[in-house]
């Protein structure tokens, strides 16, 4: 079609020069006046291709090939463009893509957005649901389809090879479907199985079928045994299947008794409800609060001020990552901004170099909206393959992230660049594609040939001048926000990692045992199984001490209890909530726990001796402030319907440091301890005969099959598990924080460097311009340091403006992030001082060489520039 235009246009041009030949005029001649009669070649060109029809697609496709053709002749200039863009391009992708599959992609099952996640409301509590509890709102409610419970265990599984523990659930019958997902072979358990006395049945993942059961299609009604009992296999869920995000590998029933139906005061049931099609949240939570009214009249000991609330169920499981997860999507935004905004100021410089070009094409007939789209078609051309090298770069870092990324991120693993990633970063690139180019595009399609002739090398280029300065101002105010947020992060993590966790963490191992049911079941078998570990552990070569904990520190604290001190109404308001640590004699001076006052627990503190405790300081101070507790007494554990009227009393023989139990970045909560045999013999149950082996050695690391050898010894068939040393579970702890400190750091740290490129560019460009300038002035006698002064001051003022615009920024932004920050403000002084300080010496830095330069401009051959 070009080439046809082409010769039509040749055709008629040739055609009046042909009549003024005739008429007696030269060739020459009749050709120039041929075509200014014709007009401008381009322009009609351009209302021919409108005529004709030639569609937008033909046109931008002879753009797009002239943009990479220039580009072609700027190789410098179109890698630093490419790189830059790729880098933010690629970043943001890689974050975004994380996000996606945490917080985007629905949940893997039947209509997510109707299943809703509930748990009770005790002051400002939100513990799980007790067992009464879920059964009278399956009883009373009408705003569900399905309501089910279930809580989390870990098993002993022995199937085909050596023993080993798994993460499980304990369920209801309904449990499968609320969910709405079915099984890729066999079925669920039935109703009747879900009743006490009936064959023990599973339902197993697909992971758990293909690595331990080896993928035997014939698994379904192949016995297995869990916890030393065989359990006959019913079905196999598909491989999403991981409705609470708490990778489970086998399902059980839960098989309530009549007791535990009847039991409102044990509170850790996961309770998850599917809407009715007609029903909405709001309903359902007002149902709630009239059932939970109901509750409170009818068990007034255990469900006092008791209510219920409801949501949904994502919100519930991943609601705790939002808003690191959108702090890192807003830092890669920001930076992407960054990066758009330095190869505006390229684009722009690089545009003063194409002014005659640009110029000649407007006098040629180009309109000015025809050569804005031709130069976005350039800037497109960087766009697309910015962004495929932006795609090259988020595939590693997605793969570094994944790699080092927090363990206790939900569906991190399912990160990847799929068809919803790569249109992200498709978008992303066409965005930053007219970004960038749309101010350089206006700015050099407004240029008229005769002001490029007669301004010359001399100009200041005003306006250019100051569209550049704006973006470094961005820049800069930019960098600054990411600068507070990574340095208030840094801060926080610094101020961590010198917490003390309240016990000595050197030279610490631990490691989990759980007792199964069958053999295990007396109180007094089972403790005296851990207390031969202990003995034997004690013994290992290297060992200095052993000990038993039902939750070491670190792990996530103990059984939650309502404490009742003595002279208290008995009334649920007068409780104090704490955590419960059964130990045995030897842990406090295993871990090397200080003791403040009183005494340890010693082996004479047996079941039918008087019942003791020692409380944390917390505690103390909680109970009984101002007072010594020694001597003290208060109910717990025991205190169920019957003993609250008649409360089992434990005495206080001695008060303890406070220990860090669920981390050093959380605050310490009342503790006590009771010794392993005094501990209710129900207890066993809360804690599932399931504690911790802790051993500290004289400086070495107990091999860990040694310490499998140790259980083995006492326990045949029975795993230990999660081993680790506590320096290991210290950092485990700050995981997340360190990760996302990290991660800002690097964002924050490349923020900065561009915005100083972005300072070392514009004050480039403007000494550059302004030679002949700097040269008159040096003639006329000004001083190299009023020269340097004056560049350095230009890149100061730029800096400074920026640096306001910044903090004001990132007092509004961070105060976003107070929930992240341990014991430091968001408007902390110290960081923002420091940020700003440092800021200011980049950006000193980046002006240093300009101004070093416009000192040795020789006036002679500044005279004579251009």
């Amino acid at each position: 079609m070009e080439s046809e235009m082409d010769a039509e246009l040749r055709f008629h041009i040739e055609a009046l020069a042909a009549d003024l030949v005739r008429s007696g005029v030269s060739r020459q001649e009749a050709l120039r006046r041929a075509r200014l009669e014709f007009g401008a070649i381009e322009r009609v060109k351009e209302e021919g291709r409108e005529a004709r029809g030639i569609s937008f697609v033909d046109e931008m496709m002879q753009d797009l090939h002239y943009g990479q053709r220039v580009l072609s002749k700027s190789p410098g200039f179109a890698v630093v463009a490419v790189l830059t863009l790729a880098l933010g391009i690629g970043a943001t992708t890689a974050i975004f893509s994380v996000v996606n599959a945490v917080l985007m992609r629905p949940l893997a099952m039947e209509d997510p957005s109707r299943v809703v996640y509930l748990q009770e409301q005790w002051r400002d509590l939100f513990p799980g649901v007790s067992v009464g509890n879920f059964a009278d709102l399956k009883r009373q409610s009408t705003s569900f389809a399905k309501l089910c419970a279930s809580n989390n265990a870990s098993f002993n599984l022995e199937a085909r090879e050596l023993p080993e523990r798994v993460d499980g659930e304990i369920a209801t019958a309904d449990y499968f479907a609320t969910f709405g997902v079915q099984p890729i072979a066999g079925r669920f358990f039935t109703v009747d199985e879900d009743k006490p006395g009936q064959a023990r049945v599973v339902v197993i993942s697909e992971r758990l079928w293909r690595t331990r059961l080896r993928a035997d299609p014939s698994v379904v009604g192949q016995p297995i045994r869990i916890n030393g009992m065989p359990a006959t296999v019913v079905g196999v869920m598909p491989k999403s299947f991981d409705p609470l995000l708490s990778n489970s590998d086998l399902w059980i029933p839960a098989a309530y008794t009549a007791e535990q139906l009847a039991d409102h005061d044990d509170h850790y049931l996961n309770v998850v409800g599917r809407l009715k099609a007609n029903g909405s949240l709001a309903q359902a939570q007002s149902e709630l609060n009239v059932i939970a009214q109901r509750l409170q009249q009818q068990y007034p000991l255990d469900d006092q001020d008791r209510g219920f609330r409801l949501q949904p169920l994502a919100t519930a499981l991943l609601g705790d990552q939002r808003l690191g997860l959108r702090m890192m999507l807003a830092a890669v935004g920001f930076l992407l901004l960054i990066a758009c905004a330095n190869i505006a100021n390229l684009q722009l410089t690089r545009s003063r170099s194409r002014q005659k070009e640009i110029a000649m094409r407007a006098a040629l007939g180009a309109s000015p909206r025809r050569i804005v789209r031709q130069l976005l078609a350039e800037n497109l051309v960087l766009g697309l393959v910015g962004g495929v090298v932006g795609v090259l770069l988020a595939y590693w870092a997605l793969s570094w992230i994944m790699a080092h990324g927090p363990a206790e991120m939900p569906r991190l693993d399912q990160s990847r660049i799929d068809a919803s990633t790569l249109a992200f970063a498709c978008a992303v690139a066409l965005f930053s594609s007219f970004f960038f180019g749309l101010a350089p595009a206006l700015r050099s399609a407004s240029t008229r040939l005769n002001e490029v002739f007669k301004m010359g090398s001399s100009t200041s280029g005003g306006t250019r001048d100051r569209v550049r300065s704006l973006l470094v101002v961005l820049e800069v105010s930019l960098a600054l926000i990411l600068m507070v947020g990574a340095g208030l992060l840094v801060r926080s993590a610094l101020l961590v990692s010198h917490v003390d966790p309240g016990f000595d963490t050197s030279n610490v191992v631990v490691g989990r045992v759980g007792l199964p049911d069958p053999g295990y079941h007396d109180p007094a078998v089972a403790r005296q199984t851990f207390e031969r570990m202990i003995t034997v552990a004690a013994a290992l070569p290297g060992v200095e001490s052993a000990a038993v904990v039902s939750r070491a520190p670190l792990a996530g604290g103990g059984s939650s209890n309502g404490l009742l001190a003595e002279g208290q109404g008995l009334d649920l308001s007068n409780l104090v909530n704490s955590q419960l640590q059964i130990i045995s004699p030897s842990y406090l001076s295993t871990v090397r726990v200080p003791l403040k006052a009183g005494r340890d627990f010693t082996p004479q503190d047996r079941r039918d001796r008087t019942l003791v405790a020692i409380v944390n300081e917390t505690l103390a101070r909680t109970i009984w402030p101002g007072e010594n507790p020694i001597g003290k007494r208060f109910a717990c554990c025991e205190a169920g319907p019957k003993g609250r009227m008649d409360p089992v009393w434990h005495e206080v023989v001695g008060v303890v440091a406070d220990v860090r139990a669920w981390g050093l970045d959380h605050q310490v909560q009342p503790e006590f301890y009771i010794p392993i045999a005094q501990m209710p013999p129900s207890a066993w149950d809360w804690i599932g005969r399931t504690m911790d082996l802790v051993v500290r050695t004289g400086g070495g690391v107990v091999p860990v099959h040694e310490l499998q050898s140790v259980v083995a010894s006492v326990a045949p068939a029975v795993p230990i598990y999660r081993l680790s040393t506590m320096q290991q579970k210290i950092s485990s702890t700050l995981e997340r924080s360190h990760f996302d400190t990290f991660l800002l750091a690097i964002f924050a740290t490349t923020a900065l460097l561009l915005s100083s490129v972005g300072i070392y560019g514009v004050l480039s460009n403007i000494v550059t311009q302004r030679t002949r300038d700097i040269g008159i002035r040096m003639a006329l006698g000004a001083s190299q340091a009023q020269i340097a002064w004056d560049v350095l001051g230009f890149g100061m003022r730029l800096a400074s403006i920026g640096l306001v615009l910044g903090l004001v920024g990132a007092l509004a932004a961070t105060r976003l992030l107070s929930s992240l920050l341990y014991r430091v403000r968001p408007t902390d002084t110290i960081t923002f001082t420091a940020v700003s300080v440092i800021l200011l010496v980049v950006a000193l830095m980046a002006s240093y060489l300009p101004a070093r330069r416009a000192t040795r401009v020789d006036p002679m051959v500044a005279l004579r520039y251009e």
